[in-house]
């Protein structure tokens, strides 16, 4: 039994470990997108147009995304705006 090994931070990540983590992450994104509908691009640049008529935002400010939960659809959409002045 090695006394000083029980002491030892058993929790510490490896890089492979890290990177696995990430491209796991990368991987569940991409199905994802690819699994989503069709017209959520076109619907994205829409809402973003107008938007834009109201308020000065970039093209990352508006993220659309649909999800499941349970047998109904969920479309959630977020709008960043900027902080007013």
């Amino acid at each position: 039994m090695n006394l000083l090994g029980y002491f030892k931070n058993k929790n510490k990540k490896t890089s492979a470990s890290v990177a696995k983590e990430r491209l796991q992450i990368l991987v569940a994104h991409e199905r994802a997108a690819r699994n989503g509908p069709s017209y959520l691009p076109q619907l994205q640049m829409e809402l973003l147009d107008v938007v834009r008529k109201y308020v000065k935002v970039d093209q990352e400010a508006i993220t659309v995304s649909v999800g499941q939960e349970g047998n109904q659809e969920i479309l959630e959409l977020n709008v960043t705006l900027p902080e007013s002045e």
